[in-house]
């Protein structure tokens, strides 16, 4: 009978998330491999995409739903002349049309409408809550589910290759957008715009805030190696930082304000270098915790 694993350090874990599995079941792999209970993750990716999930071990679990916040960054494939009821390739076709001979000038043009602050009606699967019920559910059980469009911003956005496949088109797009953007969203209001119709056939999640690809590593790896990214990096790496006095450093330790200047969210650090909480301006003078992570 092997031996348990030792319980990891608190800290963040970059996975590479393949596709054909959830994020719980992602979570549920890094559990066994942590040794712990305690684990959660910053967002969720559908089962059919691919790339950066954030997960938190122990006390970083508290900082996820900061970095939720953040913006991301994916890379994705967009079929024009199929819409689906989900608006991915899971989902039942509900819809065809021709997209054979379309300009790309036109193309392009759609996509570049989506660019900037928009107001967008997010997919009707997704896990939003209606009257304390996840849209996703309601759909499953049969509803009709329409959900209010939503401020948010699609910072860039570009295309890539055009490539046409009979009657339909797939359109390689790269997109960088606040938290709260549906791509598979991006891809219905383009393909309804073109008259066409539009679905997501492939997602790929390239970065969330500052940690991308490059630091993402596959469950396989982390079967091999696993270890986490200690809380004072993670924290150094996604927010401004701090260093306090040892005053500020044991005011930090008993939750009281500090009577510094913060312009957003800031991670707050004692002289030793220790991550101690994250604090958000008050006023000009004045800052207060929203999250203590020493006791």
């Amino acid at each position: 009978m092997s031996a348990a694993p030792a319980k990891a350090l608190p800290g963040l874990v970059v996975v590479d998330k393949p596709a054909g599995i959830t994020s719980h079941d992602v979570v549920a792999r890094v559990r066994r491999l942590a040794g712990t209970r305690k684990v959660g993750h910053a967002g969720t990716l559908d089962p059919m995409a691919t790339g950066v999930l954030i997960l938190g071990v122990e006390r970083a679990t508290r900082l996820l739903g900061h970095l939720m916040l953040t913006e991301k960054s994916y890379s994705a494939t967009v079929r024009l002349g199929v819409s689906t009821a989900t608006d991915d390739a899971e989902g039942e076709v509900v819809a065809t049309s021709s997209a054979a001979g379309i300009a790309a000038e036109d193309v392009r043009s759609a996509f570049a409408a989506q660019v900037g602050d928009i107001l967008q009606v997010p997919t009707a699967v997704s896990a939003i809550k209606v009257d304390g019920k996840r849209a996703y559910q309601r759909v499953r059980d049969g509803e009709q589910v329409e959900l209010k469009a939503r401020p948010v911003t699609v910072h860039e956005l570009t295309v890539g290759e055009i490539r046409e496949e009979g009657d339909v088109v797939d359109v390689d797009i790269d997109v960088r957008c606040s938290s709260g953007t549906y791509i598979r969203a991006i891809a219905r209001d383009v393909g309804e715009a073109l008259g066409l119709g539009g679905h997501l056939t492939a997602l790929r999640r390239t970065a969330v805030g500052p940690y991308d690809l490059d630091v993402a590593r596959t469950l396989d790896e982390l079967t091999d190696d696993f270890g986490v990214l200690p809380l004072t990096d993670a924290a150094r790496a996604a927010f401004p930082a701090l260093d306090l006095s040892e005053e500020q450093a044991q005011a930090v330790r008993y939750g009281r304000k500090l009577e510094i200047a913060l312009d957003q969210i800031t991670a707050v650090f004692s002289p030793d270098g220790e991550f101690l909480a994250l604090y958000e301006p008050i006023n000009p003078e004045l800052a207060k915790a929203t999250a203590v992570f020493v006791g």
